[in-house]
């Protein structure tokens, strides 16, 4: 009896020492696969499908949302965005390359992954976005509102 004590004992201890690791972590990954869809097409992000969980800014249809906006230089608001990008929880910028800011996003229990692209054209003061579920039909609003919290430490 006194082994199994000790071993309770052991794994409790363990779990606390780890428990802000294990906190941070998804405990599910359904991450889907990274989409060939990604990147630009002759100075335009990708399309949204026709399930709901995306918005764009080059859309016109209702995934559409306003663009970033900024009036600084562009090397200078592409660097504050990807400040902010980092900053945000579960994020992880992939590619970041003139102009263009390709990250994923993963939510904490299930680790649904989404993917997020911004890209600022050389000329005008606006960033375009584009924020998209990898799996599933509906994101219950999650991509449209981290644009607009993204918005918020932007802007």
């Amino acid at each position: 009896m006194t082994k199994c004590k000790t071993f309770v004992a052991l794994l409790l201890c363990t779990l606390v020492l780890c428990w802000g690791t294990i906190a941070e972590a998804s405990i599910f990954h359904f991450s889907g696969t990274r989409p060939i869809t990604l990147g630009l097409i002759n100075g335009h992000l990708g399309g949204c499908p026709p399930s709901p969980n995306c918005v764009s800014s080059q859309s016109e249809d209702f995934h559409q949302i306003a663009p970033l906006h900024y009036n600084t230089d562009r090397t200078t608001a592409v660097a504050k965005l990807l400040d902010v990008i980092k900053s945000q929880p579960n994020s992880e910028v992939i590619k970041a390359e003139d102009g263009y800011i390709y990250s994923e996003f993963t939510s904490k229990f299930m680790g649904y992954v989404d993917d997020v692209e911004f890209y600022a054209p050389p000329e005008g003061n606006e960033i375009e976005v584009r924020s998209a579920s990898r799996l599933g039909e509906s994101d219950l609003g999650v991509n449209r509102q981290r644009i607009e919290t993204i918005r918020s430490l932007f802007e």
